[in-house]
């Protein structure tokens, strides 16, 4: 027997004599599974069970139409450590983190969020879906995982805002699309292979986009892969109640059940409260009241256009909901501008010579990273 294999070996018998002397030996938290409304009938929730403690979980059945009320009391005494269930009215503030693996490169990624609601502003909402999704990977043994935004509205806004997160201290893993072209904002062939760890977007596009993962071997009426629609996050949710569907197959509870393990393992309530701990020191809280602000400011006055040119230059990254305005803020510069949307999303057009300018401009009036 080698020197190493011995070493292995005795690192192995000293973790177990400290599990027992601390009575941590052998115990998992115990996750209670509170479904009623399934499609699939309860014997689907408890094969789920069964599987998740096939897999060296603990888990609990908790039925009747007051499931929720007993889940939550369970929860409150410690019977139970985290909880699986359906229709959970989270609070504003908090939304959940789903877990698939992606059919491209059998890639697991998170898409952050598929339900709930970050906040009532959309961008502010995705600016919080990433410290969510964050937070989840992290959980999850992912120490630096990499964000995309999924190109969808508010993709550039929130864009903008994660590079002032950024700089301001907070560190973010931004990654690169895989298509030839690149950028930060996630095309479809990104979320089919997984090119960022954590994918960010809004929650109701997350939700499709967990319904879609999940059963698109199955023709949708069964949600055979992946962990579920995920966890509540919120800056100060002190839960860890993961959701599943009506049609969510019993590989998905085990899955969901094995996610909550994971998370209350590596303590994610305290790893919230300190990634949340560390944007607000970045700046997090002043970028988002200028999110706030920006979405108020009403025009007044019309702009006069420039005289009309050739527009052969093209300027990407703008929102596409700001595009008319952005093209107004180049016309008020005496440069003449026109829009439009090109096959990797909107695009500002101006002449050559005043292309650099123009996007100079166009930063500075944050309408483009």
């Amino acid at each position: 027997m080698s020197d190493q294999i011995k070493k292995i070996i005795a690192e192995q018998f000293l973790e177990i004599a400290d599990a027992i002397e601390s009575g941590s030996f052998g115990k998992k938290p115990v996750i209670g599974i509170a479904v009623s409304g399934t499609e699939l009938g309860m014997e689907n929730i408890y094969e789920g069970a069964r599987l998740a403690e096939k897999a060296g979980c603990r888990a609990v059945v908790i039925e009747g139409e007051d499931a929720h009320e007993k889940m939550e009391s369970m929860l409150g005494s410690g019977e139970i450590q985290g909880a699986v269930t359906m229709h959970y009215p989270f609070p504003i503030g908090v939304s959940t983190v789903g877990r698939v693996v992606t059919p491209g490169m059998g890639k697991e990624m998170f898409i952050a969020d598929t339900t709930g609601t970050s906040d009532t502003d959309r961008v502010v909402s995705m600016v919080k879906n990433t410290i969510h999704g964050i937070v989840a990977a992290k959980a999850c043994g992912i120490a630096e995982p990499t964000v995309g935004i999924a190109n969808i509205d508010g993709a550039r806004q929130t864009e903008i805002a994660l590079r002032k997160l950024s700089e301001g201290g907070y560190k973010i893993n931004f990654t690169e699309s895989a298509r030839a072209d690149g950028g930060f904002v996630m095309r479809g062939n990104d979320l089919l292979s997984g090119t960022a760890d954590v994918m960010v977007m809004d929650a109701l596009t997350g939700n499709l986009m967990m319904k879609i993962f999940s059963s698109y071997t199955t023709g949708g009426n069964y949600e055979s892969l992946g962990y579920g629609y995920g966890p509540g996050i919120g800056e100060d949710y002190d839960k860890v109640i993961m959701i599943v569907s009506r049609a969510s197959g019993a590989p998905v509870i085990a899955n969901a059940v094995k996610y909550a393990t994971e998370l209350i393992e590596n303590d994610v309530l305290k790893l919230t409260e300190k990634e949340f701990g560390a944007a607000k020191d970045a700046g997090l809280d002043k970028i988002i009241d200028e999110i706030k602000a920006s979405g108020k400011k009403q025009e007044s006055g019309e702009v006069k256009c420039p005289p009309k040119e050739p527009v052969p230059y093209g300027i990407l990254g703008v929102e596409v909901m700001d595009l008319d305005s952005a093209k107004e803020a180049l016309w008020a510069k005496d440069i003449y501008a026109e829009t439009g949307m090109g096959c990797t999303g909107p695009v500002i057009l101006v002449s050559d010579i005043n292309g650099t300018k123009a996007e100079a401009i166009l930063k500075e009036a944050g309408f483009r990273a």
